[in-house]
């Protein structure tokens, strides 16, 4: 089974999916409890529900392989991307709602944490890096957009029902501050509640990678998943209900597509 799969177009916008695999290695199931053999946890349908970015000519590149084995999204050294609150690990221990992921003695020692880098997080990354570097070439600068989802209420992560709309750009520092703003108005226009650098501020990715003033500007955009699916085992796709947050979401990209750096006003 391939690490990735990419699908390469000529746009200026670069998706990234990091969480939206589901592949777990034989060798690796059994380890698992059964509720994390299901794998709750996964950014689910994001492929079917940003399908229209085809369409704009957008690069995709998108893990073939479960946060559960290892998350794409992390810092290496596993350092917290959010200090004093709960989070996951480079290879994650517990899920969301801080059950163990492993039965007791089948978590993966260091030397375990360091193959599956070297394996699954390397060569994901490795690819990141040369779209960025393409696309770059192509048109002096780069919008890359992580795209996640997560249930809309988990008290261990944050209080109350988290907003439809998450946008992170590492409180500004990873994209140009006009392109936040562009992408802001679109939120206001929407008929979703947003946040904009609140919980969700953005990954590894978005931190790592952005770089306005090398034109890669990158960020994060947080879906809670009951705007488009049902949140409960099963994890149905709802088409009708995704209709309208992919309009929104189509709307987003398109922005994209036609934004430029330095530009004052969109055309």
């Amino acid at each position: 089974m391939d690490i990735f799969r990419t699908r390469q177009g000529a746009s200026p916008i670069l998706l990234s999916m990091p969480h939206s695999g589901m592949v777990v290695p034989p060798t690796l199931v059994n380890d698992l409890t059964q509720k994390a053999q299901q794998l709750p946890d996964t950014d689910w349908h994001l492929s079917r529900l940003y399908s229209f970015a085809d369409v704009l000519d957008a690069t995709t590149v998108q893990a073939n392989y479960s946060r559960y084995v290892i998350d794409l999204n992390r810092p290496p050294d596993n350092a917290a991307l959010y200090p004093g609150q709960p989070g996951t690990d480079l290879c994650p221990l517990h899920g969301f709602d801080g059950d163990a992921l492993y039965h007791p003695g089948s978590e993966p020692d260091e030397q375990e944490v360091d193959r599956r880098w070297r394996q699954y997080w390397m060569p994901y990354h490795t690819e990141l890096k040369a779209q960025i570097d393409r696309i770059k070439k192509l048109h002096g600068f780069v919008v890359l957009y992580d795209c996640h989802s997560i249930r809309s209420r988990l008290p261990r992560l944050f209080d109350g029902e988290l907003p439809v709309f998450n946008l992170g750009t590492a409180d500004g520092t990873a994209c140009s501050g006009r392109l936040q703003s562009r992408i802001e108005q679109v939120l206001v226009d929407s008929p979703y509640r947003f946040a904009v650098n609140g919980r969700f501020k953005g990954g590894y990715i978005t931190r790592h990678y952005g770089n306005p003033s090398a034109e890669i500007h990158a960020i994060q955009m947080e879906l809670a998943q009951s705007a488009y699916m049902e949140e409960t085992p099963g994890y149905n796709y709802l088409p009708e209900r995704a209709k309208e947050l992919q309009r929104v979401l189509e709307e987003v990209l398109q922005l994209l597509l036609h934004w430029r750096p330095g530009q004052q006003s969109l055309v």
